[in-house]
């Protein structure tokens, strides 16, 4: 996906983004042990893991945004897409998300993830959004639950597997829109 200096704007947040600017709130964010718990990757150790991550994202196919509090300008999580896929009759990417501990249980994820999804359907053209979550992550699944998507099972890798369609095949019911 392109990247663009459009922010998107929520009642309670703003996302955009990330850059190489962003390389301290990222690091700050991703040195907490409870943001990384159940991701792929250790706590942050150094300003250059954090520049790595936000520089793996660029490079990407897909987006990394950071959400902002509108009030601070604080950056307290991440979400966006990666493994962005073209296959002969379906197009597909990953969402992927975290938020810092003091923001759990508030709905500023699912404020956030309902713009994602949207970009994933009419920006990227996405059939499906796909997202794992590692099985004890309970609150993460709940999530995505809420959010319209069905779990598909558990993958070799032992991560449960979530699937969500795009709307205009009536395969989900739910997601706003």
């Amino acid at each position: 996906m392109k990247r663009n200096d459009s922010i998107i704007q929520t009642k309670r947040l703003y996302l955009r983004e990330l850059t190489l600017n962003d390389a301290y709130a990222v690091y700050k964010h991703f040195s907490d042990s409870q943001v990384t718990r159940y991701m792929d990757i250790e706590p942050c150790k150094s300003l250059a893991e954090a520049e790595e991550i936000i520089s793996f994202h660029i490079q990407d196919t897909g987006c990394r945004y950071g959400l902002f509090l509108h009030d601070s300008s604080q950056l307290i999580g991440t979400c966006g897409y990666h493994c962005w896929r073209h296959e002969p009759t379906i197009s597909k990417a990953e969402l992927g998300f975290d938020l810092s501990p003091q923001y759990w249980g508030k709905g500023l994820m699912q404020e956030g993830l309902l713009h994602m999804i949207r970009i994933g359907f009419d920006v990227m053209k996405l059939d499906v959004i796909e997202a794992t979550t590692d099985v004890a992550n309970t609150r993460s699944q709940r999530l995505l639950k809420r959010l319209g998507f069905a779990a598909m099972g558990i993958q070799a890798d032992g991560l449960l597997h979530f699937a969500l369609y795009t709307p205009s095949k009536n395969i989900n019911k739910g997601v706003e829109s």
